[in-house]
């Protein structure tokens, strides 16, 4: 498995219907759980969405501007199904050619839209991290694509055009640059497989990257909390049968 699809078509023939992520978030008391099918479903919608209505292209690097969150998952999967590349560019510095974000990051975000389609050109979607993914109570910045409104009319399967290879870049934090291959096979090597882990690392930041590409590519499962309290993060735990916890603690640090 070299590619996103590769593992995704994997989990998919092996067992379409059991979980593989599992949100929490103990400010709003929402709990979405996404099985196989339904986040592929999302990946889906959210991929066509990109490439499909708002014309990205292989090699463009989308910024992923969210905490943790389902839809952080989703859009990670979106980018890689399509050829994006995963960055940590900043508002005031590099120059991704599209952001997803949240309502904390609309203030900063809200005057980088610029006109068109394509590389360079600024595209801002936003979420509003309601639950079910519904869209923004109030209107938006001019320019900003709503994506609770923008997502639903998407197809639940979509094929890119321009698929991504092996040897493409995957992720580009800072100067860090991990192909396709090299994040499958590092996501392989990491798991202890099977796992069903519990993080409350953003994944979409360089350090919770591997809390979903680990599960993906062995066939486990992501537990991912926000807002919670030590207590309440060990009901979850033991609430959601966790088998492991993000990030791992090493043998000599027990």
């Amino acid at each position: 498995m070299t590619v996103f699809s590769d593992v995704l078509t994997r989990l998919l023939r092996h067992d379409a219907g059991r979980p593989l992520v599992t949100f929490y978030d103990e400010a709003t008391g929402e709990r979405t759980e996404l099985s196989v099918a339904t986040y592929a479903n999302w990946v889906a919608k959210a991929g066509s969405l990109l490439v499909d209505e708002l014309g990205l292209e292989r090699g463009d690097r989308l910024r992923v501007d969210l905490p943790a969150h389902w839809l952080t998952v989703v859009s990670l999967g979106a980018a890689w199904s399509t050829g994006l590349v995963v960055t940590d560019e900043a508002a005031d510095g590099g120059r991704p050619d599209a952001v997803v974000t949240g309502p904390d990051g609309l203030a900063r975000w809200s005057s980088y839209p610029s006109t068109g389609s394509g590389r360079g050109t600024g595209i801002v979607l936003a979420c509003s991290l309601l639950p079910l993914g519904v869209r923004f109570a109030e209107p938006l910045p001019a320019g900003v694509h709503d994506v609770g409104v923008e997502i639903w009319s998407q197809p639940d399967s979509f094929v890119p055009w321009d698929p991504p290879s092996g040897e493409d870049p995957a992720v580009a934090f800072g100067d860090a640059i991990r192909s396709h291959e090299q994040l499958w096979e590092a996501a392989a090597a990491g798991s202890t497989g099977g796992d069903r882990l519990l993080s409350e690392v953003n994944p979409a930041s360089p350090p919770g990257l591997s809390s979903l590409t680990e599960p993906l590519t062995t066939g486990g499962s992501v537990v991912l909390v926000a807002h919670a309290d030590p207590d309440r993060l060990e009901a979850i735990a033991v609430a959601e049968r966790v088998t492991d916890r993000f990030p791992r603690v090493q043998a000599e640090d027990r």
